[in-house]
């Protein structure tokens, strides 16, 4: 099961409507062991891989969508250790990205308060990604029986910072990993169409589902 919340859309990085092929550098942060690489590793390549070492990578993948060729560039970074908050978010991913994705392990309330601090850095920050669409995670969901966090926390700070909001589990549900990273590729063209002024109807009703606070579960 997938939970979500939709926000407005925001501004982006330009994008040519009538180009066929786009591409989208998604940025992946959060504390470590909360699952990002398995997240990423498991919307590239369907499988689910338990452990990790202490890697930062960027990996490129295409896909066709709707017809129209994505190219995906996942930033998927690692947390700083013994480091300030403020140092988790850099200025470097923030330029790059067009969009971020914020994990937490809904086993961890910590992770759930670094996500909170990372996503108010991200929207005060006045560089790079300060208005960029941001979806929030919550992982693990199949260790219902050791859950710290509660799903209706994970709304609400979505909902007070304008993010997406899913609960999901990288190690059960490809289809729920898959919704995350298209959702964010919808929100990253509503972003672009709406800073060059060309939003259409589509983009238009998910500002209005926004508003009225509409869920949608799957």
């Amino acid at each position: 099961m997938v939970v979500q919340v939709k926000p407005s859309s925001n501004n982006s990085k330009t994008m040519d409507s009538n180009q066929q092929k786009t591409e989208a550098n998604i940025l992946l942060l959060g504390a470590e062991n909360v699952g990002k690489s398995a997240l990423t590793v498991r919307f590239l390549t369907r499988r689910f891989i338990g452990e990790y070492g202490d890697i930062e990578s960027i990996y490129s993948h295409s896909d066709k969508i709707d017809g129209r060729e994505i190219s995906f560039n996942i930033w998927d970074s690692l947390y700083p250790q013994d480091s300030e908050t403020a140092e988790s978010v850099t200025e470097k991913q923030l330029h790059w990205s067009d969009g971020v994705i914020l994990v937490y392990s809904i086993c961890d309330r910590s992770s759930f308060e670094v996500v909170r601090q990372q996503v108010q850095l991200i929207r005060q920050s006045k560089k790079g990604s300060g208005g960029a669409p941001i979806i929030i995670v919550g992982n693990k969901r199949d260790l219902q029986h050791q859950r710290a966090v509660s799903g209706e926390e994970g709304r609400l700070l979505a909902m007070s910072t304008d993010c997406s909001f899913f609960e999901t589990s990288a190690a059960e549900n490809y289809h729920g990993v898959l919704l995350v990273f298209h959702e964010l590729l919808e929100l990253i063209r509503d972003a672009r169409a709406l800073k060059k002024g060309t939003v259409g109807i589509k983009g238009i009703v998910r500002s209005v589902s926004a508003v009225f606070g509409r869920r949608r579960a799957e």
